[in-house]
This record gives structure tokens, C-alpha cells and sequence, in this order.
């Protein structure tokens, strides 16, 4: 006959004492009942260790916590107590760690934690590495703009009261003039986070999920203040209502957070700035821009400005004639920046392309290291990429001037 198993053995000789007592019993046993008896009986529990029903804190240390619920001041608090190192309150290296902010807040509900997550991947981390040496003329819309955000940051001492900053500001004008170079550059010089933001970023197909993500948008702005949210053609999202029967109930619903969050800015003296951008700003609707207070024009290049583009862009070459630059400027008056780009590629592409002709007509492919060298931009090459390439944003300039007369900021000298 086999042996007893120790649980089988257990299990009757419990049945044994059960039925030759006289007290009541538990007819039924849970599993954890069980296996507390068990391990009392064969010894199976380690010695030292706590009941697993009854969770204990050690002295001085206090109990673990999910650090996204916690403050920063907190979770500092709660890694200085639990590090080895730490004596009686104080580090033995005599140094402290300096305590990190947490990427996302504690909020009232998983849900707008999840869409908090989302929206986390649109927070640009480091610096976009944006100067304004970088960027060609506009010292106009780079005056307004130190004016309006750079400065207030760097002496809020100044912006009190009626001074306070200016939290809404639109750059309007020409596509291709250089709006989101001059976006970055702002949280390159301030140093503040950036939330590159578009449509579809606060777009959802869920019904309510849009304007929660509104609102979970300008909480995490307030979190990493100071922060810029940037919303890059905001005429996509908050167009004027009430013009066309076909508008959803949602996209109202969305601009209505939208419009609610952003006059909370207004009276508030946290540092977060909304930065929007736009190439149709006449379709925006009155109380957004009522409340993007500060609307500054960005223009087509000035000669001085395309001049500067075409040094950098088609340096001088030893070996090559002189580029026409006093041509290029003359030639591309009504031209954005995207287009003298395009430009100067197209010059680029000409030697190019007669070196790839001469290597179509060999037979076998030529080794890396073989392979001819391109040559200089000749003056054929900008005549030839003058005539293939039109400027795309001059034929509304004249509405541009219009709308910054009656609506834009301009410095008076």
C-alpha cells in the first residue's frame, strides 16, 4: 500500500478531530484558512515572516506608495526615508537628490489619466534647439514676441496688474514665413515646456472624449508651468460658429472647452502660454480671438531677409563663380521662405543632375569610391531654378495687411 501523502494525511486527520469534538465546526474552509493551518501544522511558514493578511511598516520607514499619486515634495520625502544611506533624517554623503517632477498629475479618475498619457506624447522634452539668429528677418514679430513671453518669464517682477503677460497669442499670416520656427524659438529661449499640438491631438471619435482632453491638456500645462502649448492651425479647430448648419455638436462642444479653458488663463498668474498659428485667421472664430490677445503678423521676407537666406543657404564655392545674389533678390520679391528653399534646391539639384546623366550612360555601376565629384553652382543653375519654381503665398497678402490693420499688434517707433 503506497504511503500517505502530508496532505492527505492532513486533511484526515482533521477530519478525525472534527468528528470527535463536540463543538460546532466551519463547513466550509476558504483557501487561505487552509493554507494557514497547513503551514502552522508541517512547518511550511518561514520563520520571521509577517502574516500575509497583515501588511506591516518597519520603524521610521513609511509605507510604500504609488509614487504617481504623490507629490513631488512628497516622493522626494519618500526616497530620502526609504535610501539606506539615511540616518536619522540626514544623507551620509551629505547630499541630497534633487527631486524630479512627475510627468503626469494625480488626477480624480483613471480615465483622464489614460487621456492624460496620450497627450504626454506631444510634450516636446528638451529644448527644440531654436535660435532666433536662426531665423531670417521678422524682428518685427520677434520683437512682439520677446515682448510678450520671453520677457515676462525672465523679469516677472515688471508684469504685475495691469502689466500681467499676455497668455493667448496668434501668429497669422503667409504659409511657409517661418510661424513655427518662431514658436520654437520662443521655448528655446525661455526654456519652458512645449506641447506641439494639432488637431488630432484633442480629436477624438468617442463622444465627451474631446473636450476631456481639452481640459487635461491645460492641467498638464499647468503642471510643467511654465509651459507653451502651441497649436499649430488652430483655424482647424476652433473656426467660426454658428455659419453652417452641417457644424457637429461635438466640434461645438470642443470649442466651447476650449474658449472655457482659455479665459481661465486670462485670470489666473500662472505662467502658460497658448501660441497658436494660422494661415486663414479672417475664418477664426470672435471669442477665440478675443481671447489670443496679442496677434501678431509674420510677412513674406523682406530683400534684406532674402538676401541673408540665399548667403546661407548657397555659400560662395572656391572653385565656382559668384552667385548672383543681387539677381536671386530682385527676382523673388513675393516669395516665402519654403519657397526660396525650394529654390536654392532647385540650383543645387543642376550639377547634380549632369553628373547622374554622365553616370546613366556607363554600362556598369560605378564603385562609391569612384564616383565623380559634383560641381558648382553656375549661373545657368539659378536661372534654370528661378524659372521652375513659383512663389505659393502672395496672392492674399493683401487680405494679410488687412486683417493686421484691423486686428494685429504692431510696434509704433
Amino acid at each position: 500500500m503506497a504511503s500517505e501523502s502530508p496532505i492527505s494525511f492532513f486533511l484526515l486527520s482533521e477530519f478525525r478531530s472534527i468528528a470527535m469534538s463536540d463543538e460546532p465546526s466551519l463547513t466550509r474552509w476558504s483557501f487561505q484558512d487552509f493554507k494557514l493551518s497547513y503551514d502552522a501544522k508541517f512547518g511550511r511558514k518561514r520563520e520571521g515572516s509577517p502574516p500575509q493578511n497583515k501588511p506591516t511598516v518597519e520603524r521610521g520607514n513609511p509605507p510604500v506608495q504609488n509614487t504617481s499619486d504623490l507629490a513631488t515634495n512628497e516622493q522626494y520625502l519618500s526616497r530620502v526615508a526609504m535610501s539606506p544611506a539615511h540616518r536619522n533624517g540626514d544623507l551620509l554623503n551629505g547630499t541630497a537628490e534633487i527631486p524630479q517632477r512627475s510627468l503626469i498629475p494625480p488626477f480624480e479618475s483613471a480615465e483622464m489619466r489614460t487621456l492624460a498619457e496620450s497627450l504626454s506624447r506631444d510634450i516636446i522634452r528638451g529644448s527644440p534647439d531654436v535660435k532666433w539668429e536662426s531665423i531670417k528677418g521678422l524682428e518685427n514679430a520677434k520683437r512682439l514676441l520677446k515682448e510678450a513671453v520671453v520677457m515676462p518669464i525672465k523679469y516677472p517682477k515688471y508684469f504685475k496688474g495691469l502689466l500681467s503677460p499676455w497668455k493667448g497669442i496668434l501668429l497669422f499670416g503667409p504659409s511657409g514665413t517661418g510661424k513655427t520656427m518662431l514658436a520654437k524659438a520662443v521655448a528655446t529661449e525661455c526654456k519652458t515646456t512645449f506641447f506641439n499640438i494639432s488637431a488630432s491631438s484633442i480629436v477624438s471619435k468617442w463622444r465627451g472624449d474631446s473636450e476631456k482632453l481639452v481640459k487635461v491638456l491645460f492641467q498638464l500645462a499647468r503642471h510643467h508651468a511654465p509651459s507653451t502649448i502651441f497649436l499649430d492651425e488652430i483655424d482647424a479647430i476652433i473656426s467660426q460658429r454658428g455659419e453652417s448648419r452641417s457644424e457637429h455638436e461635438a466640434s461645438r462642444r470642443l470649442k466651447t472647452e476650449l474658449l472655457i479653458q482659455m479665459d481661465g488663463l486670462t485670470k489666473t498668474d500662472e505662467l502658460v502660454f497658448v501660441l497658436a498659428a494660422t494661415n486663414l485667421p479672417w475664418e477664426l472664430d470672435a471669442a477665440m480671438l478675443r481671447r489670443l490677445e496679442k496677434r501678431i503678423l509674420v510677412p513674406l521676407p523682406e530683400p534684406e531677409a532674402r538676401r541673408a537666406m540665399f548667403e546661407e543657404l548657397l555659400p560662395h564655392s572656391p572653385e565656382g563663380a559668384d552667385i548672383p545674389y543681387d539677381l536671386l533678390v530682385e527676382h523673388t520679391e513675393g516669395y516665402s521662405g519654403s519657397d526660396i528653399r525650394m529654390v536654392c534646391k532647385e540650383a543645387a539639384m543642376q550639377p547634380l543632375r549632369r553628373v547622374m546623366a554622365t553616370l546613366e550612360d556607363k554600362q556598369e555601376p560605378v564603385p562609391e569610391d569612384e564616383l565623380p565629384k559634383v560641381g558648382p553652382i553656375l549661373p545657368d543653375d539659378i536661372d534654370i531654378a528661378l524659372r521652375n519654381t513659383r512663389p505659393s503665398a502672395h496672392l492674399l497678402v493683401h487680405r494679410y495687411d488687412k486683417f493686421n490693420m484691423e486686428y494685429g499688434s504692431q510696434l509704433v517707433h
